[in-house]
């Protein structure tokens, strides 16, 4: 079975700001692929062997080198995938951040844990399991990939990562980042392959385990293909996550809020929100807030430090963006703002609310991965909560209300991964972030997600 995958021809950078190719890859052959399979594996037998202390000062060293090198790198996430230069700056700082925060927090993790029995003496130890295949998509380029691979190689394991193939440029950057911070070689390494050549890795004895993020679609292939193998799988995968402002809250802020959180990254972020669902007392208030502050977004050259949006990373994306809005105006949404490309070589399209929009519609039912809010009224708190649930996805969540016990109260009747109250989802390296239903199972970050590639070890001595 194929991994499913976007565009999967010849990995080329292509400038989403003007369409004009700005680099080609070719293509890993099987004998490269091989080589670059047993440097993985004899990389590992080696890493597995440090100490988490040493592990953990190169991953602090890969830190430091994201900082030193922050205006370089965040060039090249601007230039293959469109995001505004500031927010690409804001990815290399989290990137750093995360490396800081797991090497002084990892080695605690990790350690052996004594586990009280009648008799003898036991312990859990947490083992390396291998080398981790991961499978990563191009719409953060190194966040997506360093949040997992960062837990996944301090806890002794290896990493190969199969990257998106319109950001190999940002792969091999981050081959070349690790090996600066010291990492051994063949501990992180780069495969530029097709979907056929993707699942022959994950079929090889070397492989360990497999990560994703990505579609639904992706997801269940990879997951069928690791199940067939009885390896691991993590899966991050789409979302459709609810928004959801209650009688009471304080509609400018929540507006200005949910404009950060849908429009963000060209809107190509799994937990942005996206269907935004609003109690109907308050509906048309909060709509006129929220226009207001999309229009004040600035559209234009995401090299401009004072660009807020910037143009989608694929033409086939904006394309598949468009047919969502079109099907659901003629399913009886409103446009309200914007809805259209925008004329021109490169992938930009206009942010673009969209009011009226019911279950059964693609902007309801659908993950939009761009920039278009969805607006869904709401009788009262109970249907709210109920449309937000009525998706195949359950990723995260926001609800917005100025009564804090009330909010607390409803968390537990959201189902998905997370929910913010009075905030917008983020991921943080202090918390774990996953979904459930089509968005996937399993965690990354925080504690959750450096174990998920471990073996707990029973160690039980002096047993009678």
């Amino acid at each position: 079975m194929a991994i499913p995958e976007h565009n999967d021809a010849k990995a080329q950078s292509i400038s989403p700001v003007d369409g004009t190719l700005i680099e080609t890859f070719d293509d890993h052959s099987p004998s490269e692929v091989e080589r670059r399979l047993s440097a993985a594996q004899g990389g590992f037998d080696a890493w597995r062997r440090r100490s988490v202390e040493e592990r953990a000062d190169v991953v602090a060293a890969l830190g430091a080198f994201l900082e030193r090198h922050r205006d370089r790198l965040a060039a090249h996430i601007t230039a293959e995938m469109g995001k505004t230069i500031k927010e690409a700056t804001a990815e290399i700082d989290k990137c750093a951040a995360t490396c800081r925060w797991y090497a002084e927090h990892g080695p605690a993790m990790l350690r052996d844990r004594v586990a009280p029995v009648d008799q003898g003496r036991a312990m859990v130890a947490q083992r390396p399991i291998g080398v981790i295949l991961g499978v990563m998509p191009w719409n953060f380029p190194f966040w997506q990939v360093l949040r997992a691979a960062i837990p996944i190689i301090l806890s002794g394991n290896g990493y190969v990562l199969k990257h998106a193939r319109n950001v190999m440029r940002c792969a091999f950057e981050l081959e070349v980042a690790w090996t600066e911070s010291g990492l051994p070689s063949g501990v992180f390494t780069v495969v530029n392959v097709d979907q056929g050549m993707t699942a022959k890795i994950l079929a090889d004895a070397r492989i360990a385990a497999v990560t994703l993020t990505g579609s639904a679609r992706a997801g269940a292939a990879v997951a069928s293909l690791a199940g067939a193998n009885l390896k691991k799988s993590v899966l991050e995968l789409g979302g459709s996550d609810p928004f959801v402002v209650l009688e009471g809250a304080d509609l400018k802020k929540a507006a200005a809020a949910g404009a950060k959180a849908r429009f963000q990254n060209a809107g190509q972020v799994c937990i942005a929100a996206k269907r935004f669902i609003v109690e109907a007392s308050i509906a048309d208030a909060f709509t006129e807030h929220l226009i207001d502050a999309t229009r004040a977004l600035n559209v234009g050259d995401p090299t401009v430090s004072s660009t807020d949006l910037g143009p989608m990373a694929r033409r086939d994306l904006r394309t598949e963006l468009q047919g969502q809005i079109e099907r659901s105006i003629a399913a009886g949404a409103r446009p309200l703002l914007g809805g259209h490309e925008v004329e021109g070589a490169g992938n930009f399209h206009e942010p673009t609310i969209l009011a009226g929009v019911l279950p059964g519609m693609a902007a309801f039912d659908e993950e939009t991965f761009g920039p278009c809010a969805a607006i869904t009224e709401a009788r009262d708190t109970d249907h709210a909560i109920a449309l937000a649930n009525l998706s195949s996805y359950g990723l995260s969540a926001s609800l917005w209300t100025e009564d804090s016990s009330t909010g607390a109260a409803f968390a537990d009747r959201f189902e998905c991964g997370g929910v913010f109250l009075n905030g917008f989802p983020t991921s943080d390296p202090r918390i774990p972030i996953g979904g459930v239903k089509q968005s996937g199972y399993g965690r990354e970050l925080s504690h959750y997600g450096i174990t998920e590639f471990v073996n707990a070890q029973t160690v039980w001595r002096d047993r009678p």
